[in-house]
């Protein structure tokens, strides 16, 4: 389960950034504003999955 978390958290770090590259690219702010939301998710996703682990071992 953890792994598959870790996994997510990747996704939507990397799903951000192209949206955010994207929005900036096309001058689209709404759109660069989502990709910063949904890396900034992924990010804090990230973080837990990442203190868990010290906590597990």
């Amino acid at each position: 389960m953890a792994e598959e978390q870790k996994a997510r958290a990747k996704t939507e770090q990397a799903k951000g950034k192209l949206k955010e590259a994207a929005g900036r690219v096309m001058g689209n702010e709404r759109l660069e504003a989502e990709g910063r939301a949904e890396r900034s998710k992924g990010d804090a996703r990230q973080a837990k999955e990442k203190t868990k682990d010290v906590f597990k071992h």
